[in-house]
């Protein structure tokens, strides 16, 4: 028999020892999560500024992140626009134009009006607030006082009133995951726009350098890149009645604060996709637009003919910047921009029964009465023997120019088709767009004749380092086609007959004739970086245009791409250095739609030589869209 071994006064020490051991580590690691979130703060609720990046972090959570920000730059700021993501699209640069003031987005996720009554209070509170725009969404009649997710939804304890320590600590011992992430995030960053990082913190909107950029043509070509729209799905949804009496007594709470302190208040209800509005039942949605008028009058873009417009919107609750825009212009009653005749009305309680029927009758506009079709035609050099790459003899163009004047077509330029998107001005009913790229001599000998007998007008492409190259390129061996000097393009432009725009000053270079690394296009070279790349793109376009200004009186604010190629970073650059339009080689032609940029970016164009018939001419300029 074994008799049970006493214990020994060392094993005691032992599991003592290995306990606390243990219990230091599990604090230790715990302290190691709580110093990391901190310092990495995914979600800009702590004041640390080592590894602050806002942009990330008001796309993790813009209701902490916004506030942070603005604890630190309120100053900056005098006015604001509150509510739920589609709030985004109303720009605080273009609003801030109009009220003479500097608006700051405050946009949310899914912001219910709870949200944003507490918001305002701590902005009155603690910020300069001269004009809060506040948009009331048909949403904010389904949801109120939610909270899907505690970390990406809450906001700081300041705004809401929640005790302050359970807050810090829920963030402070969260998963380390989501600081791990903003590491990643960091180290794979770039000057576009990706989904880590979607906000613009400078003005608290999204970031839609990208989407702002986009090309936009035909419905048909939309469909193919936002395929929902061509067979919108459907769905049933329905108002709740708390939800609604929450959101007209938090509407009612700010607009007595704004009254209280001052505040000039503009309630809007932001644009809908048709189809959207059309998943509720009628009655629901006209009796809760008819109680906020009740409470206060409010600008309602909600239904109208653009809502009918798949092309003004992302998806069913967000709508493109130059629809925001529109809706600033007709509350500042702007007449200068487009916009649709029935697009916003100011409700008042008095008017709300006959807006409601106004809204009964909202329907989408014939295509025709806000696109046109304008095909543009891509000419380079006129020589006594043509070919079928980028020649054609005078005689071939001008027996296009008369086929053209014969069937009607009316030249139009880059300045015409701006004035329609921007303004709505008019179009003949048979545009044509005249173009020629490079910048030859010829252009001056034979096409300007040509083009003036006929009446017409053209834009020619110029790459600014060959102008007035005769005989060799940029002072080499190389024999070079003859391209005009600047004094003969500034005699072309004072005739009225030619515009003289950039092909870039000098990112069309030939590869024979450089030593080292030649730009042939507007592209990035391989394994140039991206804020080199930025930087000599935006020094080009700011050559080139000084040169064109400094020659012939012209502003430089179009691009054709040299030999059609560009991307989104480099359609981003261009924009952001002054140019406005783009061109580019695929065959095709356009559709121009009023009130909408995107559709000046990236036109198609046909490529005119010898190959081409006057007959085969006509045929694409009249059945060919974009």
């Amino acid at each position: 028999m074994t008799l049970p071994r006493e214990p020994v006064k060392g094993d005691a020490m032992s599991s003592k020892k290995w306990i606390a051991a243990f219990l230091g580590t599990v604090l230790a690691i715990v302290l190691l999560i709580a110093a990391f979130n901190f310092i990495t703060d995914p979600f800009g609720v702590f004041p640390g500024e080592l590894l602050e990046w806002p942009s990330y972090e008001m796309t993790v959570n813009p209701r902490t992140a916004k506030v942070t920000w603005l604890k630190k730059h309120w100053q900056e700021y005098d006015s604001y626009i509150i509510g739920c993501s589609s709030t985004s699209s109303f720009s605080p640069v273009t609003f801030g134009g109009y009220w003479g003031a500097d608006f700051y987005n405050m946009i949310m996720y899914g912001a219910d009006m709870l949200d944003a009554e507490q918001l305002a209070r701590w902005l009155t509170d603690n910020c300069r607030v001269e004009n809060l725009v506040l948009n009331v969404y048909l949403d904010n009649a389904v949801y109120y006082d939610t909270l899907p997710d505690p970390l990406s939804y809450a906001m700081l304890p300041e705004v809401t009133g929640e005790r302050a320590l359970p807050f810090y600590l829920r963030y402070l011992f969260c998963d380390p995951r989501h600081g791990l992430d903003k590491l990643k995030a960091m180290a794979r960053d770039t000057y576009m726009t990706q989904p880590f990082d979607v906000f613009d913190e400078a003005t608290g909107a999204y970031d839609k350098k990208v989407r702002d950029a986009e090309a936009i043509g035909s419905l048909e070509r939309y469909y193919m890149s936002y395929p929902a729209f061509a067979d919108y799905p459907e769905a049933s949804l329905r108002t709740n009645e708390t939800a609604v009496q929450g959101t007209l007594r938090s509407v009612a709470a700010i607009r007595d604060l704004c009254e209280e302190r001052g505040v000039s208040l503009y309630v809007v209800c932001a644009p809908v996709y048709a189809d959207y509005l059309d998943w509720f039942p009628r009655e629901q949605v006209e009796d809760f637009y008819a109680r906020l008028a009740e409470v206060t009058p409010y600008w309602d873009f909600s239904r109208s003919s653009v809502s009918f417009e798949p092309r003004y919107f992302y998806d069913e609750t967000h709508f493109r910047n130059c629809v925001g825009d529109m809706a600033a212009a007709r509350m500042t009653y702007d007449g200068e921009p487009y916009v649709p005749e029935d697009f916003g009305a100011y409700v008042r309680a008095e008017t709300a029964a006959a807006h409601q029927e106004a809204l009964r009758a909202a329907a989408p506009l014939p295509e025709e009465a806000y696109t046109a079709d304008v095909p543009v035609l891509m000419y380079h050099h006129l020589d006594e023997v043509g070919n079928d790459s980028t020649a054609i003899t005078p005689e071939l163009f001008e027996a296009q120019m008369k086929a053209l004047r014969d069937a009607g077509y009316e030249s139009v330029t880059p300045d015409d088709l701006i004035a329609y998107v921007r303004r709505g001005e008019p179009l003949p009913e048979k545009p044509v767009v005249i173009t020629f790229d490079d910048g030859y001599l010829s252009n001056y000998e034979y096409a300007w004749p040509i083009l003036e007998r006929y009446g017409f007008r053209a834009t020619i492409f110029v790459i600014g380092s060959t102008v007035g190259c005769t005989e060799h390129y940029k002072d080499t061996d190389f024999p070079i086609t003859p391209h005009f000097s600047w004094a003969q393009a500034a005699e072309m432009v004072s005739s009225g007959v030619i515009s003289v725009q950039s092909h870039t000053f000098d990112m069309h270079q030939w590869a024979p004739y450089e030593s080292g690394k030649p730009r042939e296009s507007i592209l990035r070279w391989e394994g140039e970086s991206e804020a080199d790349y930025r930087a000599a793109l935006a020094a080009d376009c700011g050559e080139i245009a000084g040169l064109i200004l400094s020659a012939t009186g012209e502003r430089a604010h179009v691009l054709a791409y040299p030999n059609g190629l560009y991307d989104d970073l480099a359609q981003v650059t261009v924009l952001e250095n002054g140019f406005d339009m783009t061109f580019d080689t695929e065959f095709g032609s356009n559709t121009i739609i009023k009130g909408m940029p995107q559709s000046l970016y990236g036109l198609n164009r046909f490529t005119m030589n010898e190959s081409v018939s006057v007959e085969t001419m006509l045929e694409w300029v009249s059945t060919a869209r974009g």
